[in-house]
C-alpha cells in the first residue's frame, strides 16, 4: 500500500465529529459513541445472523433522514440498546436533533455486540453510560484496546471462551491528497484475526498449551465435531470519510467495506455473527464511490489488527 500521495493519518484527522467512551471494568462492558459537528449522510450493511441495532431504517436511501446526529457502538447484546436513550438525552439537552416543532429528536443509529459472558452477565450499557459517553466525546486522540465497546470484545471463540483472546476497539486512517477516510472498528469475532498485509495470524483460537491455531481450517474440523457454536459475538465498525457522498453512495462504500472484514476476520459473517458496518460522510470533498469503498476496505482491515494488537 505504499504510494507517495498515501500517508497514514491519526482516525480524529478525518475531522468532523467527536469520539467518547464509557466502561465498567469490573462488568466488562461499555460503549463508544461519536458525535457528528452536523446532521451526517450515513449508510450500513449489516451481514451476519445475529445482529442487535437501533434506528438502522433512517440510513436506508428510501427513508427521509438525509443525515443523523451520532452512532453508538456498545456491549451488552440487545439490552445495551437502552444506551442510545442517554445520547437523546444529552443532544436534546444542547438543542440537537430533528426539529419537529416542540422540540428537536437526536437522530441516533446504534449497534451492539454480544459480550455477556465475558464479565457479569448483568452489566449492560444503559442511559448513564451513554450519556457519559457523549460527556467525555473530544477531538483528540481516540483511545484504542480495552475501552469503551472494546472493554468485552474477544476473538476466536470457535473451541469455546476457554481458548479465546481478548481483544478490543481500533482505529486506522489514511489520506489520499485531499480525501481522508479512516475506520473504527470493535473486533468481537468468532473467527482468528490476521494481518491483512502480511497473512499472519494475530488472534485467535488456542490449543491446549495457549498457542495460536496454525491453520485457519482448524475452524471446520471443530465445526465437525460440535454444532453448539458459542454465539455471542458481532463485530462492529464505522468507517469515516470528509468524501462528500449521499446515504446511496455510503451504502455501497459500507458494502465494500466489508471486504476488510473478510480479508483480517477468518471465518466471518457466520450464523453467529452480527457484523455491521456503517459508513459515515462528514466533509464535501469529491471522490468517487469506487475508490473510497476499497479505501474502506483497507483501513477497517488495518482498524481489526489493530484492535487485537493495542
Amino acid at each position: 500500500m505504499e504510494c507517495a500521495q498515501m500517508k497514514e493519518i491519526g482516525v480524529m484527522d478525518v475531522g468532523g465529529f467527536r469520539v467518547g467512551h464509557e466502561q465498567d471494568y469490573e462488568g466488562m462492558t461499555g460503549c463508544t459513541v461519536l458525535l457528528f459537528d452536523r446532521p451526517s449522510p450515513a449508510g450500513v450493511d449489516i451481514r451476519g445472523g445475529g445482529p442487535a441495532s437501533r434506528e438502522t431504517p433512517l440510513l436506508n436511501p428510501t427513508a427521509d433522514a438525509a443525515g443523523i446526529h451520532a452512532i453508538l457502538l456498545s456491549g451488552g447484546s440487545a439490552f445495551g440498546l437502552d444506551a442510545a436513550g442517554g445520547v437523546m438525552k444529552y443532544l436534546e439537552e444542547r438543542g440537537i436533533g430533528f426539529d419537529v416543532g416542540v422540540t428537536r429528536v437526536p437522530l441516533v443509529c446504534q449497534s451492539s455486540l454480544f459480550d455477556l459472558a465475558v464479565g457479569d452477565r448483568n452489566a449492560r450499557p444503559d442511559q448513564r453510560m451513554g450519556y457519559a459517553a457523549c460527556e467525555n466525546a473530544a477531538y483528540g486522540s481516540m483511545k484504542e484496546g480495552s475501552v469503551g465497546v472494546g472493554t468485552g470484545c474477544t476473538v476466536g471463540k470457535y473451541r469455546g471462551m476457554e481458548a479465546c483472546m481478548k481483544s478490543g476497539i481500533g482505529a486506522f486512517a489514511m489520506e489520499f491528497g485531499a480525501l481522508r477516510i479512516g475506520a473504527i472498528v470493535a473486533v468481537n469475532a468468532l473467527g482468528d484475526i490476521y494481518d491483512i498485509d502480511t497473512n499472519e495470524k494475530l488472534a485467535g483460537a488456542r490449543d491446549e498449551n495457549g498457542r495460536l491455531l496454525s491453520s485457519e481450517f482448524d475452524y471446520y474440523y471443530d465445526l465437525m465435531k460440535t454444532q453448539n457454536l458459542f454465539s455471542g459475538n458481532t463485530t462492529l465498525g464505522i468507517i469515516v470519510t470528509n468524501a462528500g457522498m449521499d446515504k446511496t453512495a455510503l451504502n455501497k462504500v459500507a458494502s465494500m467495506a466489508h471486504n476488510g472484514y473478510a480479508r483480517a476476520i477468518r471465518p466471518v459473517h457466520t450464523m453467529a455473527d452480527g457484523d455491521s458496518i456503517y459508513a459515515v460522510s462528514t466533509g464535501e470533498v469529491s471522490a468517487d464511490v469506487n475508490m473510497v469503498g476499497p479505501l474502506g476496505a483497507y483501513v477497517m482491515g488495518k482498524a481489526i489488527g489493530r484492535a487485537v494488537r493495542v
